[in-house]
C-alpha cells in the first residue's frame, strides 16, 4: 500500500509542480516568430547610416528592400518613396495555477499599451541613377 501511495504523492507533486510553470518564452522569441522582420527593421537610424548621396538604386535597394512607391519625374529623375507604418503592442501578463486531482485555483492578471510610429523616406535619384538627396520624417505617438 505504500508504494501506491508513494506514486499518488508524487504524481500529484509532478501535477502541481507542470501546472505551476509559466511559459518560458521571451517576447523577442515571440517577435521572431513574426513574418517580415526585416520590414520592421526600416528606422531613420537605418537611413542616416546606409544611404548616401552619391549611392546606386541597387546599393538603396539592397540597404532598404523595395519601396512602397516609386514614380518619375517630368524631368526623367526617378523617386523612391518608403512609408512604414508599424503598431507596437506591448502586453505583460501574470498567471499562477495550481491544480490537484478534482479541483484547483487560477489567477490571471495582465495590462496591455500600443503606440503608433511611423515613418516615410524619399530618395531622390539623378538621370544617372544615383541618389541625388533623400528626405525622412518620422513620428511616434
Amino acid at each position: 500500500m505504500s508504494s501506491i501511495s508513494s506514486v499518488l504523492r508524487f504524481a500529484a507533486l509532478a501535477a502541481v509542480v507542470l501546472t505551476s510553470i509559466p511559459a518560458c518564452r521571451s517576447v523577442q522569441d515571440h517577435r521572431n516568430d513574426l513574418h517580415s522582420t526585416r520590414e520592421r527593421e526600416l528606422t531613420a537610424g537605418v537611413v542616416r547610416r546606409e544611404i548616401k548621396v552619391g549611392m546606386g538604386v541597387a546599393d538603396v535597394a539592397s540597404a532598404l528592400g523595395s519601396p512602397n512607391i516609386t514614380r518619375t519625374e517630368d524631368d526623367g529623375r526617378e523617386v523612391w518613396v518608403y512609408d512604414k507604418i508599424a503598431t507596437e503592442a506591448s502586453y505583460s501578463e501574470g498567471q499562477s495555477a495550481i491544480f490537484l486531482i478534482l479541483g484547483g485555483v487560477s489567477n490571471q492578471s495582465g495590462a496591455m499599451a500600443t503606440t503608433q510610429r511611423t515613418l516615410t523616406v524619399v530618395i531622390t535619384f539623378d538621370k544617372n541613377g544615383k541618389v541625388m538627396k533623400f528626405n525622412y520624417h518620422q513620428s511616434k505617438f
